[in-house]
């Protein structure tokens, strides 16, 4: 069965594990060889008690004995150690190259495969479900080996001493084999079904902590809430049954075992009366090898239980890793040209999302690029020009036509190769969280720092970044949110210049920057333009005059092509676009530049007009300024994390706690525990007393005493297999309870964190998710399945120490005396092993961190870390297990010498001895068992510690609370009074350092400045994201810490410059707008029409009920963000909130949309940030703030009249545009 999981296995680890095997093999003949020992020597005790005369003599085989024990015992002590120290470093080695492998797959799939795979599942792939694998490939293989050899070595033993009693005895192999296998593929089918439910659970919880902001600001904590516990209900149901079948096998398997002693024990005293060559010693002999075999048969079976577990993981991960990829970009195969000259063609392009293939995107595009020339694509949202940019990446291949590069299909060229030699730039450019430097050097990989440096020149980025305290050693944060959206945009221009590509593809480069940067930027473009062949997409006008060719697009296909004087004489879609842009800004025109009319020639005053052009990148802006401060001291912290995690210690009873409301099941769980603990000594009473009937030298007597200790043998199956099933069922439901009360739980609270949480680094999303998805499940490892074990360890011994000292006291002191000793050497064994657990978890977190944000070379990274640590740790472990194997050896050699000892000075009899032994001796062979899940305690334990940490953090801004003011009438005026703040991440960056401002009822406000200089942070106070370090912000003269939070959040109406959406339905993306009520449909439409996006949703083919991918993926970017316009209006806010809300839309949906804000606006107060000056010059009120305080305030044309900073602003548009 575990072939599958070694397929990543090399040479080393090959040796490793036959090494392993070996050794575990040799072990597993340990406990067959004691048992021919102990045959013998109960040969001569039974002879003793036969003959009355016992001497001094009578002693001296004894020694022999007890010497064998010992030597047998240190044999298993070494051969322990092997075997597990090889499993361990093997597994640990294989693990690695699978994640490795894994990751790579995933780096290396077709777009088309993301757009319908969830990421949040690949994450639990990447740590939970690889984690199982090496769970089943290390150590737990070669305990297993050990076993079965033991079994191997027993039922041949036995048929060595005595094939009949052997075949009787194996007669009910059959059935336990069947039972064992039945439950195996059970367990299997089980798991995987558990761990989808879960990793759907985990996309879910992924989707919502990205999106943290837009869940508070829109109050959804409850609405996602209820979607995680749906998820759960289903793998609560799985795991139940799973704890069901796992329980009821074993009652199966353990009424089957007493059912052969049963069998064994008449059958054998029936032969020892029929056959002379049967002796006791014999049956004994034929008896213990195969029960001892069947029995780690048995002890066997958890570990298989991993090693099945494993499969199911390995099933899933192995076929991401072996998909084929349609696209694949790690491939050699493929055309690549000794020169590129860069020529492009489309002809007859027909294309449609993989993911929605009843919407043609394309319909027949023809398009020609001419080497080192410029070709702009214009059009409507939607219309498909950054699918055609996609198509050139072939990030896609077209449905039908073809795409050529100097005359070639794409599809033949290298893909590696033609992505090298293409530079983008995109809407939303993604950085990754590490060093500027580290960004760039994504561009190109073997480019050197002074290279760095001079892209970051020629992309204006070398300024700003000279001026960070560590220059371009400085964290960008995850996905670039240190920096605003320009100076992202710089650094992502930086990485494609690194390349010195070919090929430039420019989606809407500079949409997103404020008019300084954007002049600077646009000149740095031109520049990089020179001799490239360039595509750019735009939507603002002043980035495409200069182009070569400009095409018009319009559904699909190519509508115009030419210059732009060409087109704008042809009076098509380029010059209504072009007309759209002139109208918007006409007003600013005539106000303003009168005093440049003079010198203006027609020609510029059309470039004046174009003011208005297209913002758009959607970015994180300067807001979430959160995750790191400098990388220096970030590296020594993480490194110091990755060391020690401070966690409360946690009292048990505390933990069993939390398992309250099921006290019930628990109870009865606890209860059927005692009955199976008792079980053992009952049947070592049982079995001595056979033994003892030896004595008897009639034949008669003899059968019938023993026939009549048989039927006991079999009341204690039943009663054991009842027992199984009780406790299966009850501690099944109150685990799976309790982890999906722990899992909503820990859920809940996260979604209660104030936003400063989530900003610190070892909060990240990818750690919280692996905190999510193995805690809670480990934390029932600690409570009723624990308690159980518990409670049958204690009745266990306290049965078997109270029959032994009715027997006899002083052999019973001299095992009592040898228990502290098994006991400690399974305690090492144990918290070597936990100390274990957390060293992986901590690492794999830092992997979740990383995971599918970041490089690979920090994925090696953690694997690498992991790996050495558990290199290191093998040994260890290792010893701790051989002396825990070993330590029952030792014990009964001491045991039997001092027993023959008491019997020769006439204190017991043999039958005695043998009670007391097998009594203490079952006791501890039982107790054994339980502890060999001992790891799963060690790992429950720090997960209760986690969970109860996060759960008794008590957050600064608790979004559930109920304390606060709610006003009955709100009118939204608003002031900032001297507010002074920094991030709680970057305490040592001033963002706010005085701000003053004021908005009264149904005004608007709007902010002006560079990038960076405050202005989304004044927004998130108002949202009470952060709270001001000193100042206040007021709302109708209260400061708004002293509202009820949820409620204030509800007057406010959000829509940011990189809207999030949810995968779901449109609909259920607008009615998210208010989570306090049920929307209608109703609602829904006249919000979509109030945001000009309801005749787009009634041409999709399912209209309101089309879900909108991940994150909003199948949608274009001005589409989204009319969608969230819509969620903004539903709600009916008394302040709108609008962060650059329409710079993504294309001309014609910015008018469209401008104008519904404005009616959105009228009797609203309403806050806008805005670079672009033809969104602002409307408002009541300008400020312009710089370094984070006010410097300038006005309307419009006071603010000119000044000729200061604004005047500054509006000039350099002018110019640029």
């Amino acid at each position: 069965p575990c072939v599958l999981p070694f397929r990543y296995a090399d040479h080393v680890d090959v040796l490793l594990m036959v090494v392993g095997l070996i050794a575990a093999i040799a072990n597993g003949t340990g406990m067959p060889l004691m048992v021919i020992v102990y045959g013998d020597m109960t040969n001569s005790f039974v002879q003793s008690g036969v003959q009355s005369n016992v001497s001094e003599d009578f002693l001296f085989p004894y020694h022999r004995y007890a010497y064998y024990y010992v030597a047998i015992g240190f044999a298993v002590l070494v051969l322990s150690t092997i075997q597990v120290w090889t499993f361990l470093i093997a597994a640990t080695r294989q693990t690695a190259r699978i994640r490795q492998k894994f990751f790579f797959a995933v780096l290396h799939q077709e777009m088309a495969w993301f757009d319908s795979a969830q990421i949040g599942t690949l994450n639990t792939r990447l740590t939970d479900d690889i984690n199982t694998i090496h769970e089943g490939i290390g150590d737990k293989i070669c305990i297993f080996v050990q076993f079965f050899a033991t079994f191997v070595a027993g039922i041949i033993i036995g048929f060595i001493y005595g094939w009949k009693l052997t075949l009787v005895i194996l007669s009910v192999s059959p059935l336990l084999a069947a039972s064992a296998a039945v439950w195996s593929s059970l367990l299997a089918s089980l798991t995987a079904k558990e761990l989808s439910a879960y990793a759907k659970a985990g996309a879910v919880a992924e989707e919502i902590l990205t999106a943290i902001r837009t869940v508070v600001a829109f109050n959804g904590q409850q609405k996602a809430l209820a979607k995680y516990d749906a998820n759960l209900e289903v793998a609560k149901s799985v795991g139940l049954k799973k704890s069901i079948t796992t329980n009821t096998s074993l009652g199966v398997s353990q009424f089957l075992i007493f059912g052969s002693y049963a069998l064994a024990f008449w059958y054998g005293t029936k032969l020892t009366t029929e056959d002379e060559s049967y002796d006791i010693g014999r049956v004994l002999i034929v008896f213990f090898s195969v029960f001892i075999g069947a029995l780690t048969l048995g002890q066997a079976a958890p570990n298989l239980e991993k090693v099945a577990n494993a499969r199911g993981a390995a099933y899933e991960v192995y076929r991401i890793i072996n998909k084929k990829r349609l696209i694949d970009s790690s491939s050699k195969e493929g055309y690549k040209p000794d020169r590129l000259i860069g020529e492009i063609e489309f002809r007859n392009v027909h294309f449609s999302y993989p993911s929605r293939p009843d919407v043609k995107v394309l319909k027949g595009l023809n398009l020609k690029v001419q080497t080192g020339k410029t070709i702009a694509l214009v059009g409507a949202s939607g219309c498909g020009k950054s699918t055609t940019i996609q198509l050139l990446q072939r990030f896609y291949d077209p449905v039908e036509g073809e795409i050529t590069l100097d005359g070639r299909d794409i599809r033949t060229l290298n893909v590696k190769w033609l992505r090298e030699n293409i530079g983008i730039v995109s809407q939303e450019p993604v950085l990754f969280a590490t060093t500027i430097a580290e960004n760039i050097r994504y561009g190109r990989e073997d480019i050197s720092d002074a290279e760095i440096e001079q892209a970051a020149k020629e992309a204006n980025a070398f300024d700003f970044i000279s001026r960070l305290p560590d220059k371009f050693n400085t964290m960008v944060g995850e996905r670039g949110a240190q920096l605003s959206g320009g100076q992202k945009q710089r650094i992502a221009i930086a990485r494609a210049l690194a390349r010195n590509p070919k090929i430039l593809l420019l989606d809407e480069a500079t949409s997103a920057l404020d008019t300084q940067s954007e002049s600077v930027v646009q000149a740095a473009l031109d520049k990089a333009r020179a001799g490239r062949t360039t595509i750019v997409v735009a939507h603002r006008l002043s980035t495409i005059r200069t182009a070569d060719t400009i095409a018009g697009f319009e559904r699909g296909i190519v509508v115009e092509q030419g210059t732009h004087n060409e087109l704008m004489l042809q009076k098509g879609v380029y010059y209504s676009l072009v007309m759209q842009q002139v109208r918007a800004n006409i007003f600013i025109f005539f106000l303003h530049f009168i005093k440049l009319l003079n010198e203006l020639v027609l020609q510029d005053h059309f470039e004046e007009s174009v003011i208005s052009g297209k913002g758009g990148i959607r970015r994180r802006s300067s807001r979430y300024k959160s995750k790191r401060s400098s990388s220096k001291s970030s590296g020594k912290k993480e490194k110091k994390e990755l060391e020690v995690e401070n966690l409360p210690a946690v009292p048990y009873s505390r933990i069993l706690a939390l398992n309250k409301p099921e006290w019930l099941y628990v109870l009865l769980g606890v209860i059927a525990a005692a009955v199976l603990g008792g079980v053992h000594p009952t049947f070592a009473l049982v079995y001595g007393k056979v033994i003892g009937a030896f004595q008897e030298t009639d034949p008669e007597k003899r059968s019938k005493n023993t026939l009549l200790l048989s039927l006991m043998f079999l009341l204690l199956g039943v009663i054991t297999l009842a027992a199984y099933i009780v406790q299966g069922f009850m501690f099944g439901k109150s685990g799976e309870i309790l982890t999906m009360r722990l899992r909503s739980l820990s859920f809940k609270t996260l979604l209660q964190q104030e936003i400063g949480w989530y900003d610190d680094q070892k909060n990240a999303v990818g750690v919280l998710l692996t905190w999510l998805a193995t805690d809670a499940s480990q934390v029932k490892g600690a409570t009723g399945s624990r308690l159980g074990l518990m409670t049958m360890t204690l009745f266990t011994l306290l049965t078997a120490i109270i029959i032994a000292f009715v027997y006899n006291w002083q052999l019973t002191l001299l095992i009592l005396a040898c228990i502290p000793f098994l006991v400690a050497t399974n305690a090492v064994s144990l918290s070597s092993m936990s100390g274990h657990a957390a060293k992986d978890q901590k690492a794999l977190e830092e992997a979740g961190r990383i995971t599918f944000k970041d490089n690979i070379v920090a994925i090696l990274h953690v694997c690498c870390f992991c790996f050495t640590n558990s290199l290191k740790k093998a040994p260890l472990y290792g010893f701790t297990y051989g002396v825990a194997q070993s330590a029952n050896y030792f014990v009964n050699a001491a045991v039997f010498r001092f027993g023959a000892w008491l019997i020769a000075h006439c204190l017991t009899n043999f039958e005695d001895v043998f009670v007391v032994y097998s009594s203490i001796m079952f006791a501890a062979i039982n107790i054994g068992q339980s502890t060999s899940l001992a790891p799963d305690y060690g790992k429950a334990k720090l997960s209760a510690q986690r969970i109860f940490k996060l759960l008794d953090r008590k957050p600064l801004m608790d979004s559930y609370s109920e304390e606060g003011e709610k006003l009955s009438n709100f009118e939204g005026s608003i002031e900032f009074r001297n507010v002074h703040f920094v991030y709680p991440a970057r305490p040592e960056v001033q963002v706010l350092q005085g701000l003053s401002m004021k908005v009264n009822k149904g005004q608007t406000l709007a902010l002006v400045g560079s990038s960076g200089c405050g202005k989304s942070t004044s927004i998130q106070l108002l949202e009470r994201f952060y709270d001001p370090v000193e100042g206040q912000v007021l709302a109708d003269g209260f400061d708004t810490r002293s509202f009820h939070i949820q409620w204030l959040r509800s007057r406010l109406g959000l829509v940011s410059q990189e809207p999030i959406l949810f995968d779901c339905s449109i609909a259920e993306n607008i009615q998210y707008g208010d989570n306090s009520r049920v929307v209608s449909q109703e609602e829904v439409e006249e919000a979509a029409k109030a945001a000009n996006i309801h005749s787009f949703i009634e041409r999709l083919p399912e209209k309101y009920n089309t879900r909108v991918g991940e994150k909003g993926t199948q949608l274009s970017g001005g589409q989204k963000q009319r969608i969230a316009i819509a969620r903004a209006l539903v709600r009916n806010p008394a302040i709108l909130l609008l962060d650059e809300a329409t710079s993504a839309l294309d001309t014609e949906s910015e008018k469209i949309v401008q104008k519904a804000l404005d009616n959105a606006r009228q009797g609203r107060t309403c806050i806008v940030i805005a670079h672009r000056l033809t969104t602002v010059q409307t408002a009541d009120i300008i400020a312009v703030i710089q370094n984070g305080r006010v410097v300038e305030q006005g309307t419009h044309s006071q603010l000119l009249a000044k000729e200061g900073h604004y005047y500054a602003l509006v000039n350099a548009q002018v110019s640029n545009e």
